[in-house]
């Protein structure tokens, strides 16, 4: 796992960022495209996209072939919702893969200069608590017109777009928040008829910069507490996010088995169940049926593409389709009367601590049933690994998680065509 930061000048790096990252315990992957390298295709293992400002036209593939590969990953992470941080051209280029546009401006914006918060920035993840009007360094001679939905949060008269956010997790910043005075005479040294236009940039940076410090520092610290925070949950999205248009038709078949161990958790009409990591709802219908009309159904998943897929298979006429944490449910206690969950337990990052949580939910004599309709023993060989000893769905790991998290095992089945383990909350 890593922040991917896509760079498109040598000079024109994370900087400060990179720090902030550092810090939250998080690794960066670059891909510097002004070196030649290749822009991924897909997320795989990015728990978050950074995309660098650089010398190119965010509206013209003239002098950028990695314009439209850098379009295509931005459209995936804002569809898988991994969060994402355009500088300069990035904001552009995220306003464009958001839906918005980007065009030439009026002339070049270069040096120190104030930007205006936002009412809106006052409630923002990152610029709540901080100062109306900051003083930025600008570098940019193109600008943007924000998409449809997305939230305005600084201008300034000459180019009023200066900060937005869209989407679940998306910030576009027009000016250079990253920089130090390293950055600030690498800028000044690879772009000289630039930095002419701001006469005394760098005698002024020393000053600017320790006023703008401290708002710089708490941004960029709340993305990367962010990114560290939703690391897991980014990578569910980032993984399933791309499948979810297939994942009905792909596993059509499995239908039947969903029926035939719901069937095995013995519940009765009126009554309230959770179907945790629900996807495109395979198992809804068959617990609608089993509480009936008067009972409740829930699916919950991270996940909101495959949260759309089950609208489209009319999956939310059986059950409330909510996106959450599996491991931290918006629930009270003993809300519920019983949990399906197929395919998720071992793949949370605390077995012990979810199985915990979905027993505080769930009231007493309550049903859990863990469901995949393959064996252990199956899926390994399918994935090309041996059967880990230390699988968390093994018979020996798994009763004394759920025991110690408020449950008792009353069946295992661990056979070729399916796994099935029910536990009744104690």
């Amino acid at each position: 796992m890593g922040v991917l930061v896509v760079q498109h000048a040598r000079d024109e790096g994370p900087y400060v960022l990179g720090e902030a990252l550092a810090a939250a315990g998080l690794r960066m992957r670059l891909c510097r495209v002004w070196a030649g390298d290749p822009v991924p295709e897909n997320l795989s293992g990015t728990e978050a996209l950074v995309v660098m400002g650089g010398p190119q036209s965010a509206h013209s593939d003239d002098g950028f072939p990695s314009r439209r590969a850098e379009l295509a990953l931005l459209r995936r992470a804002l569809d898988a919702e991994v969060p994402v941080l355009g500088v300069c051209l990035g904001a552009q280029l995220l306003a464009v893969a958001a839906g918005g546009a980007a065009r030439p401006g009026t002339g070049l914006q270069v040096g120190w200069g104030e930007v205006r918060l936002s009412p809106e920035a006052a409630r923002d993840p990152l610029f709540a608590g901080t100062r109306e009007r900051l003083r930025v360094l600008h570098w940019h001679g193109d600008t943007m017109d924000i998409p449809d939905g997305a939230v305005p949060l600084a201008s300034c008269e000459r180019y009023p777009v200066q900060a937005f956010r869209t989407g679940g997790a998306a910030w576009g910043l027009q000016f250079h928040l990253e920089v130090d005075e390293t950055a600030v005479d690498a800028f000044a040294t690879a772009f000289p008829h630039e930095a002419a236009a701001a006469p005394g940039l760098r005698r002024a940076a020393p000053g600017e910069l320790a006023a703008l410090a401290p708002h710089r520092d708490r941004v960029l610290a709340r993305f990367a507490a962010l990114v560290a925070e939703r690391s897991e949950r980014t990578a569910a999205r980032a993984f399933f996010a791309p499948r979810a248009d297939a994942w009905e038709a792909r596993f059509a078949a499995d239908g039947p088995r969903y029926a035939e161990a719901v069937a095995r958790m013995d519940l009765r009409h009126g009554q309230t169940v959770l179907d945790l990591g629900c996807g495109s709802g395979r198992a809804l219908p068959a617990l609608r049926a089993q509480v009936g009309d008067d009972g409740t159904v829930l699916g919950m998943d991270v996940t909101t593409a495959m949260l759309k897929a089950a609208v489209r298979e009319g999956r939310e006429r059986q059950a409330g389709l909510l996106v959450a944490d599996c491991s931290q449910l918006p629930l009270p206690e003993g809300a519920v009367d019983g949990i399906f969950s197929a395919g998720l337990l071992d793949h949370l990052p605390d077995p012990a601590a979810a199985v915990r949580e979905w027993a505080r939910v769930t009231g007493p004599g309550g049903i859990l049933l863990l469901f995949h309709p393959s064996g252990r023993a199956e899926r390994a060989a399918r994935h090309g690994r041996p059967l880990s000893p230390d699988d968390p769905l093994g018979e020996p790991n798994l009763w004394p998680v759920l025991e110690a998290g408020g449950w008792r095992l009353d069946c295992y089945e661990d056979a070729d065509e399916h796994f099935l383990a029910r536990a009744v909350r104690i």
